[in-house]
């Protein structure tokens, strides 16, 4: 069985991208009529969306671990085998997924080398449905060790339904256009709940963990109510929307700090202990060295113009479109132009996230990602949904190559050194 964001099968994934861009659509039109604006921004909202794509492409050459490794637990170690037709499996596996991801998800606050990974869903300063899909390409290679416990004696075939249940559940609850559930807040997940873990207030940090039931964070000391504004984001915003250093910059961060630490210990710790731990601190580091929120913070957002804004929106959703083909089609597609294929997605989400950074070189990148695109059409590796529309591409790539061609030789003629 395949995963895409972790724990949704490639099929299933394919099949919800309606659903998911019918609901933040929805948000989008509630939150325009309730409070005179959108829920988020656009610069925002691809970033998001350009991490869960991200997250997803290593699906396309293998399958995923948390489910392979626990198809290997069952088949050599389980213990018993529940029925998988009894509601007593069911529910047990419901409460036993839930639990897992509790443990998991707290783990990823508390341990630093997995922070590297959960960090991109929290990068986001904006909190909408688009946050929900700002997955980490690392995550997925350690939350499987927190679920295998199940496979000693559930069935595969249910572990796999609970998980994409569990996951699935949590993407409604990334919004601020649903406030107190009432007796719901009770038991349940809720979005005011996950409003909460995804402040950078102090008194947001490392609480409700919950997947789809609030009760572990009740049980276990980690549960905090909405009360005063959340700001969102990490504690130190990292200001880009270049999908790299959305998904890896704290990984870099442990690198630097791990070599600049002494000690063999100090080193251990750094990457065991909690991302605020330095030498003489307790293992999560100390809460009032957490930076205070004034709740009047801005997000950072790009300096596009609204032009360019919309120019790479049109190139995201033409990306989209290969994108999905690819899944769609893999099975069919050659292991060389999979690769090729994935290469100018990391392209496309590369340059316009230059682009959307206004950075210097985002001109001759995207001259660049033009022209392989022009080049991977006429070989075959690329091919238009609507093979009538070919000329159609061409025209509109070529006049993108001649505009972005211009803008780089411009900016080499002014300024040759940088």
């Amino acid at each position: 069985m395949d995963c895409s964001l972790p724990g949704f099968s490639a099929h299933g994934i394919f099949q919800a991208t309606p659903f998911f861009i019918s609901l933040m659509l929805l948000e989008l039109v509630v939150s325009w009529i309730r409070k005179g604006k959108p829920s988020g921004g656009l610069d925002d909202a691809l970033a998001s969306l350009s991490a869960g794509i991200m997250s997803r492409l290593p699906r396309l050459f293998s399958r995923s671990i948390e489910l392979t490794s626990y198809v290997y637990i069952w088949e050599n170690y389980r213990l018993i085998s529940l029925p998988w037709d009894s509601p007593w499996t069911w529910y047990l596996t419901f409460l036993g997924v839930d639990f897992g991801y509790y443990w998991f998800h707290r783990m990823a606050h508390e341990v630093n080398i997995m922070w590297a990974g959960h960090q991109t869903h929290h990068s986001s300063e904006g909190y909408n449905l688009s946050t929900a899909l700002r997955q980490s390409v690392l995550q997925i290679y350690t939350s499987w060790i927190f679920y295998s416990p199940l496979a000693l004696f559930i069935p595969p075939s249910v572990y796999a339904v609970h998980l994409q249940f569990n996951l699935l559940y949590q993407f409604w609850i990334h919004t601020e256009v649903i406030d107190n559930l009432g007796p719901l807040e009770l038991i349940l997940n809720t979005p005011s709940h996950h409003r909460v873990h995804h402040g950078r207030n102090r008194y947001c940090i490392d609480r409700n963990f919950a997947g789809t039931l609030i009760i572990w964070d009740r049980i276990f000391g980690t549960f905090e109510a909405e009360n005063e504004k959340v700001v969102y984001g990490l504690t130190h915003p990292i200001n880009t929307f270049e999908p790299f250093k959305v998904q890896f910059h704290h990984l870099v961060n442990i690198w630097t700090t791990f070599w600049a630490t002494p000690g063999f210990f100090n080193k251990f710790s750094v990457i065991f202990k909690g991302p605020g731990w330095s030498p003489g601190k307790p293992r999560l580091g100390l809460i009032e060295e957490i930076p205070e929120v004034e709740g009047k913070e801005i997000p950072f957002s790009s300096s596009a113009s609204q032009l360019l804004k919309i120019y790479v929106l049109v190139q995201f959703a033409l990306m989209l479109a290969f994108y999905e083909e690819t899944f769609a089609d893999k099975a069919v597609l050659s292991q060389v132009t999979l690769l090729l294929r994935v290469c100018f997605i990391i392209l496309t989400l590369t340059s316009i996230g230059f682009l959307l950074d206004q950075r210097r070189k985002a001109a001759v990148l995207e001259t660049f990602r033009c022209l392989v695109f022009l080049m991977l059409c006429r070989s075959g590796h690329l091919k238009p949904c609507l093979s009538s529309s070919s000329f159609a591409f061409e025209i509109f790539f070529s006049i993108c190559i001649a505009f972005w061609g211009v803008r780089s030789v411009k900016q080499l003629v002014s300024d040759p050194w940088r």
